[in-house]
């Protein structure tokens, strides 16, 4: 089945009214027994039914709400509120009639914190439910999926005594959790990865001691031989020069080859018909953003996938006055909700995560950024390749690039830079076995094994580069996806150096997580997969930092002195001029290759200009390598909305071209 028979497939039967007949053998799909007091199951009337009978809900609606039921792994509620069937004062109203209870009042009446912190908040997110108040020797537990609460008694403490039922809206509920509890779920967020995994105990001291050791070393060295000091880094510039222009043409031979066989650049392979599509949750995090919030909300609402199956989370830090307000002041749609992240000792985006990760309600946990345009049929896609693979794919990373590569250079050398990494080197990374460093946007995970690997490392600055290497070293794979998200170049030299800086930073402390125990790494990813991460992290922090040593032999051609032109052979000389010429083509080619789809062919002529685009990464890393001794979980933000294009205009245009 292709990709568009698959979404009119689902269009279509969801859409596919029933027979008059089958309106109440339809109820009975969509609703279960429910418990009465005692625990013992009863029969009380459908939902739908109740809602029919009370005008809030019109027959031939409660028919449609129960054929995407069909079809959807959906509750029927969430079918109702996010086709806007129903409002949801009406939802509950009919669900404390259908179970014989009451619509609970968090604002008015707040629950008791202490037996929330006797089934733990943790327990009662995951739970959907919040322990309010003990009315004689009765605790009344709230929750807001009463078909559930017979299953969810049996998991109350057994101080609890006698557990009855109220109902309120799952927002409800979260926002009275947070409100009592907020210190406690915020230390969960800082630290949900294990310890031996996560940067939160980087030793600044150690680091430091470590950092001043190999100065003294280096001074020294350049002391007693200043000219073996030079040429001892010039060699190693080189080699991690050479090692990394030898990734580059293994990734652009395979592309050649996958080319010349005539193969679609990404693998297609499909499985059976899914029976039921998952809901998928998707995660903002937002800070400090004016402008782009209004634009985000117009983009998400391209996305084709179900209502009801998307669960978009706008992730909004506490003491962020300014987005909240814009959030506020924007007309949110049903299935899109804000989450407020409370005040932490650090303040990053993984912790933000975090924290959101709890409240989702997905099986499948999709990551944007504020600035992004998703592919329309983006998430149909995600569940499809999902779907088609075993459970050791957990994740997916679609493709970036951005709706503004004509403002400037810098943003047109930044376009090549993203599409020689992500339709070139990322490929071939994944052909070769290697450890993918994910970007921050446009991944897609299986939830399961997102919070098998506690979520993500709340003090790294590059979360997702590191949870790329936690996913192999736990044994799963990552697969590159054939879909496009567009979003903003940032192309203002000094934000490009910081966030630069940022990624610099958060590659190195990856890298030094990751080795503290290499015996154990090794063992873990095998020694090729070992092989790659010291290329991808070492070589790559090693090329930016030591590239000054590269740039002086540009004093040669200049008729300028040189400290090692009299101490080399011509024959050296000359094979180092060749590398660097082979390694300047190597980098043009592969960038040519990049940009060969009609879409990007224009900046062909910029690619050569890469050679002056590159040696601002070298301040970056001067930046970064400081904030590591001074400041290392330091968030340098980046600001979204400065160069966007209008509502509507620049969106990604679907399926990966070559």
């Amino acid at each position: 089945m292709g990709r568009g028979n698959l979404r009119l497939v689902y269009s279509d039967a969801a859409a596919a009214p029933l027979p008059e007949e089958g309106v109440a053998a339809a109820g009975e799909m969509a609703e279960a027994a429910a418990p009465d007091r005692s625990g013992q199951p009863a029969r009380p009337a459908l939902l739908g039914e109740i809602l029919v009978e009370r005008g809030a809900l019109q027959p031939a609606d409660l028919a449609r709400a129960v054929a995407l039921q069909a079809r959807e792994e959906a509750r029927f509620g969430d079918i109702l509120l996010a086709n806007g069937l129903v409002t949801q004062e009406e939802l509950y109203e009919a669900l404390a009639f259908q179970y014989d209870t009451m619509v609970a009042d968090l604002s008015a009446e707040p629950p008791d914190v202490r037996l929330i912190d006797r089934l733990g908040a943790d327990a009662c997110i995951r739970l959907g439910v919040v322990p309010w108040k003990r009315v004689g020797g009765a605790t009344v537990v709230i929750c807001s999926r009463p078909d559930e609460f017979a299953t969810l008694r049996q998991q109350m403490p057994a101080e609890f005594g006698e557990v009855r039922l109220a109902v309120a809206p799952e927002e409800d509920i979260q926002h009275a959790l947070v409100a009592a509890r907020h210190r406690s779920l915020a230390r969960k967020a800082e630290t949900r990865v294990e310890a031996s995994q996560s940067c939160r105990e980087w030793n600044r001291g150690l680091i430091g001691r470590v950092a001043v050791a190999i100065l003294l070393t280096l001074f020294s060295i350049f002391t007693i031989s200043p000219l073996f000091g030079f040429a001892l880094l010039t060699a190693w510039a080189v080699l991690t020069m050479v090692l990394n222009s030898a990734l580059k043409v293994a990734a652009g031979m395979y592309l050649h080859r996958r080319k010349r066989q005539k193969v679609a650049f990404f693998s297609k392979r499909y499985g059976p018909a899914i029976e039921k599509l998952p809901t998928v949750s998707i995660l903002v995090p937002l800070f400090r953003e004016r402008e782009i919030a209004g634009r985000l909300v117009r983009r998400l609402e391209a996305l084709e996938y179900p209502r009801e199956l998307l669960d978009i989370c706008l992730v909004v830090e506490e003491d962020d006055t300014l987005t909240r307000a814009t959030l506020a002041a924007a007309d949110l749609p049903r299935w899109m909700r804000q989450i407020t992240v409370p005040r932490g000792a650090v303040q990053t985006k993984p912790r933000a995560l975090n924290f959101a990760l709890d409240f989702c309600r997905g099986s499948i946990i999709g990551v944007y950024d504020a600035e992004d345009a998703p592919a329309p049929d983006q998430i149909h896609r995600v569940v499809r390749r999902f779907h088609e693979r075993g459970r050791e794919v957990a994740c997916l990373q679609g493709i970036l690039d951005f709706y503004n590569s004509r403002t400037n250079w810098m943003s047109r050398c930044f376009t090549v830079e993203y599409a020689t990494w992500f339709r070139v080197i990322l490929p071939g990374l994944e052909q070769l076995g290697f450890v993918i460093p994910l970007g921050g946007t446009t991944l897609f995970f299986r939830r399961e094994a997102l919070e098998e690997l506690g979520g993500w490392d709340a003090h790294n600055v590059t979360e997702d580069a590191d949870l790329g290497v936690r996913l192999a070293r736990r044994g799963y794979r990552t697969e590159l996806l054939d879909t496009v998200t567009e979003e903003e170049a940032n192309c203002r030299p000094w934000p490009w150096i910081r966030q630069r800086s940022r990624w610099l930073k958060g590659y190195a402390m990856t890298y030094g997580v990751h080795m503290r125990n290499p015996r154990q790494l090794w063992r873990e990813i095998g020694p090729w997969r070992f092989l790659g991460i010291q290329i991808t992290f070492f070589c790559s922090l090693s090329q930016v930092a030591l590239a000054p040593f590269l740039w002086s032999f540009w004093a040669l051609p200049l008729g300028l002195p040189h400290p090692l032109a009299g101490l080399m052979p011509f024959g050296m000389m000359a094979a180092l001029s060749v590398t660097f010429i082979l390694s300047e083509l190597v980098t043009i080619a592969v960038g040519m290759v990049a940009v060969s789809a009609p879409k990007h062919r224009f900046l062909r002529i910029w690619v050569p200009s890469l050679h002056f685009y590159f040696p601002m990464a070298t301040l970056a890393a001067a930046k970064g390598f400081w904030e590591i001794l001074t400041r290392p979980f330091y968030w340098d933000k980046t600001a979204h909305g400065v160069f966007d294009v209008p509502a509507g205009k620049g969106r990604a245009g679907g399926a990966f071209q070559v």
